[in-house]
């Protein structure tokens, strides 16, 4: 996918998350970045140095979606041999290779050749070679794709890590879940150009959604629920069990009063639940306005 006029500025020490649909040109602003490739135009910059700079390659590491080790090599081996890529004296390389084993749990089966491990042994293994040299920047794509729950939680506690010590982690996944719960700011890109950008707060808004289980319901309370916009999930019964409402709000300041004018109508509150939309709601949110846009439907997201 050709990229068109894509700007983005990632903070140093942040967690950034660059979402897209599959083809949405993720791939090719990421080995622009890298240096793999050059752009046909324009210009940027990585660590402060021009795109493709030599020895800021050795400040990056990179984590791709897809790769291989050969089979017949431990993860000693295979962390020794990219350590001597870049650079590191013999104790250096040994030092180095114990540090990132022990970041991603594999020194216990570091001695075991790479070709009996699951995919995600291997993903870790793939984690701890993107973090030898404790680089100032970490590109890391897909992750957590092949990792169980207690798997991506320890990653995602790396990642935490990584930005407490002040390293830059640029961060794609199609598990939106995980990028909600760890990026600073996220930028959305389709068709080769950024179509949102923003932190968490100002991509998903202030607004928000308040369920309510209401019991008791005489008309000054009905009067109070048509004003405040509520909206019933179900029919309310006549037997008077509880029901749920929808309540939109501008904020989750504005909870407490619209249950004292609930409360002071009469009705019972046997339950508040706040509510926010999700990012993964966004996210297909943006790309059904950009899908209305071009007259094309929402590609699959990656």
């Amino acid at each position: 996918m050709a990229l068109t006029d894509l700007t983005l500025t990632v903070r140093r020490g942040e967690i950034f998350g660059f979402l897209g649909p599959n083809g949405a040109g993720k791939t090719t602003a990421v080995k622009l970045l890298l240096g793999l490739t050059r752009p046909t135009s324009g210009a940027g910059e990585v660590l402060s140095a021009p795109l493709g700079d030599r020895a800021v390659r050795r400040r990056i590491g990179y984590l791709p979606e897809l790769f291989r080790y050969q089979e017949w090599l431990d993860a000693r081996e295979v962390l020794g041999f990219h350590a001597r890529l870049l650079g590191l004296a013999t104790t250096q390389r040994r030092d180095e290779s114990e540090r990132v084993l022990s970041i991603v749990g594999l020194t216990a089966r570091a001695h075991d050749r790479v070709g009996t491990y699951s995919k995600g042994m291997q993903q870790r293994l793939g984690l701890a070679v993107a973090l030898l040299g404790s680089p100032t920047l970490v590109f890391l794509d897909e992750p957590t794709s092949a990792l169980d729950p207690l798997g991506r939680h320890d990653v995602r506690v790396l990642i935490e890590g990584l930005r407490a010590a002040g390293t830059t982690v640029f961060l794609n996944s199609h598990l939106l879940t995980e990028v909600e719960r760890v990026c600073d700011r996220i930028a959305v890109v389709d068709r080769g150009k950024v179509v949102a950008a923003g932190s968490l707060n100002e991509l998903l808004g202030s607004a928000s959604l308040v369920r309510l289980q209401l019991g008791g319901i005489g008309p000054a309370a009905r009067d109070v629920l048509a004003r405040i916009g509520a909206r019933s999930e179900r029919a309310a019964a006549a037997n008077g069990t509880p029901v749920w409402y929808s309540v939109p709000t501008e904020s989750a300041d504005a909870i407490p009063a619209i249950v004292r004018q609930i409360v002071a109508a009469g009705a019972a509150v046997f339950a508040v639940e706040p509510q926010r939309a999700t990012l993964e709601e966004r996210f297909l949110e943006i790309l059904t306005e950009e899908c209305a846009v071009a007259g094309n439907h929402v590609a699959d997201p990656a």
